[in-house]
C-alpha cells in the first residue's frame, strides 16, 4: 500500500524549515543552509551526489533512508527553483544539475503550466496546476504501489499535513536558531490531526523525530 512520507526534512530549534530573505544565492534563506550540517557530511549524502566517503553512524543510517521504497515525489515550486510568476522560458531545470537525485517522476506544484522535463538518470519533472490533491493522485499512480515522498518546502508539507495526507514525517531538528523564516508547525494541532511521535533519536548533530498518523 502506498504511503505518503516526508524524510530528512530539517528544521531549526525554533521550528523554521527555511530562513528569511530567500534568494537564488540563499535558496534556504539567511542561515538556512546551516540546518543541514548534520546531513551534508554523511556517506549517504555524498553517495546521493555521486561522491565517495563521508561520515557513518546514526545520522548516516537515518539519512540513507532517503528515497527508500519511494516510487514518486512531490515538491513545491519554490523548492524546484527561485523563479516566480509565469515561466519566462525553459532554461531553469532545477537546482540539481543534469542528473537530479530523484531518478523517477517528480510532481511540482505550480500555478503556471509547463511541459514535463526529462533529466538524466530517470528524473522527470511534471508541473501540476490542479493543487496538492491532484499532484498526490498523479504521484500515487506513478509510484505503482511504492511510497510517495513529499520533498518540501515548508508550505507544501504544511498543506499535506493540514489535509491529513502525510502518513509519516521525519524531521531532523538542528541545533540552530533562525529567528524568522518559514515555520513548519506553527498553528497546526497535530494531535487533532491524529499525529503522534513514534521515534525520537538524539545525536550530536541533530535530534531525529518521526511523527506517524494514526489510521
Amino acid at each position: 500500500m502506498t504511503r505518503v512520507r516526508v524524510h530528512n526534512f530539517t528544521i531549526s530549534l525554533d521550528g523554521y524549515g527555511a530562513g528569511p530573505l530567500q534568494t537564488r544565492e540563499d535558496p534556504l534563506g539567511v542561515g538556512g543552509e546551516a540546518l543541514h550540517d548534520w546531513f551534508i557530511p554523511t556517506r549517504a549524502f555524498q553517495r546521493i551526489n555521486g561522491k565517495a566517503g563521508g561520515t557513518t553512524g546514526v545520522d548516516d543510517d537515518i539519512a540513507a533512508r532517503f528515497g527508500e521504497g519511494v516510487g514518486a515525489w512531490i515538491m513545491g515550486r519554490n523548492m524546484f527553483g527561485p523563479i516566480r510568476g509565469p515561466w519566462p522560458d525553459d532554461a531553469w531545470r532545477g537546482w540539481w544539475g543534469k542528473n537530479p537525485p530523484y531518478h523517477g517522476p517528480v510532481f511540482v506544484l505550480t500555478h503556471h503550466a509547463r511541459p514535463p522535463i526529462q533529466m538524466e538518470g530517470g528524473t522527470v519533472f511534471h508541473f501540476v496546476t490542479g493543487g496538492p490533491r491532484e499532484a498526490l493522485g498523479r504521484a500515487t499512480e506513478a509510484a505503482e504501489g511504492k511510497d510517495v515522498q513529499i520533498g518540501g518546502g515548508v508550505a507544501t508539507i504544511r498543506q499535506y499535513l493540514e489535509a491529513g495526507l502525510i502518513d509519516e514525517l521525519h524531521v531532523a531538528i538542528a541545533p540552530r536558531l533562525l529567528g524568522s523564516g518559514e515555520h513548519l508547525l506553527y498553528g497546526l494541532d497535530l494531535p487533532a490531526l491524529s499525529y503522534e511521535c513514534t521515534t525520537h533519536v538524539p545525536t550530536a548533530a541533530a535530534t531525529h523525530v518521526v511523527l506517524t498518523r494514526r489510521q
